[in-house]
């Protein structure tokens, strides 16, 4: 469904090709109306910053959010693994089913971000796409409720996957995820606490037994080769907020051709 790639785009770095497409991002998700009337209002909100706001601001404010606040990361696995070795794994399984499906990233992100799970969600039938993406309402509803906080329009972009999930969250997954801090950006301490290395524990992670998309995916016990250097880099970006807000515009820009299915379909052209 072109519903999953319309609202990946809306969670990616904003750039001129983006703010291009709104109107066939919006045309796109009204004419499948995968979730509610309510919902559909709603990213109104977001769709007329993107019409209206100034560009450099809406790069400022998305870094803000989604790159200095950890709290915030659009990396599920975060959510569910913290920096513990089964997210090291994870990664690697996860990109692997990518693959299976014919996905191969040409991005920077790894394979747990948000935007990039729901193009893979684009490539399969909807009845698969709605399970795998109620895995993950529980990390949504957390996310929604947190930008809720912040007054900021990406809540409804949040609020609309949750309703395409039809399912309530765990409720045991989401109060554990209600009970951890929330920091501003600005906090040099309480990001430097966030991102201090978790201990490696052999039994249950602190989300519990029950994270089904993560059961899905193989929990591995050991860090594959590469991707635990790939976590430390990104938490040494995150250390280093004006390098990583100059790096992010460099690095980010990606086409927003996603409504014609290219060979790759998340390969620059």
């Amino acid at each position: 469904m072109k519903t999953f790639r319309a609202l990946s785009a809306l969670l990616q770095y904003p750039e001129a090709p983006l703010l291009e497409a709104v109107d066939e991002i919006e045309a796109v998700i009204e004419a499948e109306a995968l979730a509610p009337r309510a919902n559909l209002d709603a990213l109104q909100w977001p769709f007329g910053e993107l019409r209206t706001g100034d560009l450099y601001e809406a790069q400022e404010n998305y870094l803000q959010l989604f790159d200095r606040t950890r709290s915030l990361s659009l990396h599920l696995f975060e959510h569910i693994h913290g920096e513990s070795r089964d997210r090291g794994q994870a990664l690697v399984d996860l990109k692997s089913i990518y693959e299976a499906k014919g996905l191969m990233p040409d991005t920077k992100e790894l394979p747990d971000f948000l935007p990039l799970f729901l193009e893979y969600l684009s490539l399969v039938p909807l009845e698969e796409a709605r399970p795998l993406l109620a895995e993950t309402a529980h990390v949504l509803t957390a996310l929604a409720e947190r930008l809720s906080r912040r007054r900021t329009p990406y809540e409804a972009v949040f609020r609309t996957l949750i309703a395409i999930a039809e399912v309530a969250p765990d409720q045991q997954a989401l109060d554990a995820l209600r009970q951890e801090p929330e920091s501003a950006p600005d906090d040099l301490e309480a990001l430097d606490a966030a991102w201090e290395e978790e201990a490696v524990t052999f039994g249950p992670g602190k989300s519990g037994c029950r994270d089904d998309l993560a059961s899905k995916i193989r929990q591995g016990r050991r860090p594959a080769p590469g991707v635990e250097e790939q976590i430390r880099a990104a938490r040494a970006q995150q250390a280093c907020p004006h390098e990583r807000l100059r790096d992010e515009r460099q690095h980010r820009s990606r086409r927003i051709s996603w409504l014609v299915t290219p060979p790759s379909p998340l390969s620059e052209t």
